[in-house]
């Protein structure tokens, strides 16, 4: 199997100030690689995550749209990277339900613009250069729908995506594999389970509950919180790309998993235990207390599990964290970053419930 070299040619990332595409810069950044960080700045773009890249001659940032075909042209032409790495997504699935829309205008039609242009400047590449260059599409595990109690997904699992936000990431996925079997395109996709860790957005589940929990606000679970995902520490999630991108099959898909299942009221209860040993409330209760089931989300998928046996096989990567270490450290994370966290907050975003 070649090996995609990397060495000192640029790779464009597509929403990178986001939460998996900022860890993917940071990580990319600091083993040597030059990035191109290309990020419309919505609600969830944070370029806080990267103030340690400032003044880094490896690291360009610049505000721009993946829809913005003359724009991601002039990028390509001008840094003429080896690879996109495709992150840029609206993704929360509560958001998808208040305003689909918005889903199918980046997911959809931005990965369009975003093929097409990637399609063009491929055709002109001569030699190596043509022959090297890698389009890798970030996609989840959400497209194949909801699990019984049994079973794994895999890469030759149906899609059966069931909110807005899985029907657009699968019809993106869809784009991915058409521009490769129609026009050649060199690309590989990856579909992930849960992603958690440090720099994620308070409206996820795990952030969340570690905000409220802190500050001794009521914490809900939806339903009954049987509901099942498979939890990936973010930085195995970014060494599993990087993986992909130097030693994938070209139009081959990828899922990368955690192997730790686990019910959304164990992640909570988790989150509860670790906060209370690491700053206990002053009135000695157990954050237990402050859990509150809520009325379910609409349509809520009740299992993901990831089978990455495959990425095992040929390309020798399993993650590095159980959910128990990367869980702790995530904790640990919004504990000693609350100023971040604050920045976030002072935004739109208040931590109030979404697609009800």
């Amino acid at each position: 199997m070649t090996l995609m070299p990397f060495g000192s040619d640029p790779i464009l990332v597509t929403g990178g100030a986001g939460f998996i595409g900022a860890n993917f810069v940071l990580k990319a950044v600091s083993s040597g690689r030059r990035i191109i960080n290309l990020d419309k700045l919505t609600y969830a773009g944070n370029l806080d995550t990267l103030t340690s890249l400032e003044g880094d001659e490896r690291y360009q940032f610049v505000q721009g749209d993946i829809g913005d075909r003359a724009l991601v042209a002039k990028l390509l032409a001008r840094y003429r990277p080896v690879a996109i790495a495709n992150f840029a997504a609206e993704s929360h699935v509560d958001r998808s339900i208040d305003g689909p829309a918005a889903f199918i205008e980046t997911n959809v039609v931005g990965t369009l613009g975003l093929l097409e242009c990637a399609r063009d400047y491929w055709r002109e590449l001569q030699g190596d250069a043509r022959k090297n260059f890698r389009f890798l599409h970030v996609s989840t595990d959400e497209v194949y729908g909801s699990l019984a109690a049994e079973g794994l997904f895999t890469e030759t699992t149906p899609y059966a995506p069931n909110s807005p936000y899985s029907a657009s990431k699968a019809a993106s996925d869809h784009l991915v594999r058409a521009f490769h079997h129609t026009y050649g395109l060199p690309s590989l996709t990856t579909n992930c389970s849960n992603n958690y860790g440090p720099y994620q957005f308070p409206e996820k589940l795990i952030p969340l509950t570690i905000q409220k929990a802190l500050v001794g606000e009521n914490v809900p679970v939806y339903g009954d919180g049987r509901n099942i995902r498979d939890w990936l520490f973010v930085d195995d999630h970014c060494s599993a790309i990087l993986r992909v991108l130097e030693a994938g099959r070209v139009g081959d898909t990828y899922n990368v998993g955690g192997n730790a299942e686990q019910e959304n009221i164990t992640v909570v209860k988790t989150i509860c235990a670790l906060l209370d040993q690491y700053r206990p409330l002053a009135e000695c209760k157990s954050r237990e207390s402050l859990i509150t089931f809520v009325r379910d989300r609409p349509g809520h998928d009740r299992r993901y599990a990831i089978d990455a046996t495959k990425l095992k096989r040929e390309l020798g990567w399993a993650p590095s964290h159980t959910f128990e270490s990367g869980i702790a450290l995530t904790v640990r994370w919004y504990l000693d970053n609350q100023p971040w966290v604050q920045r976030v907050l002072d935004g739109s975003y208040r931590m109030e419930r979404l697609g009800a």
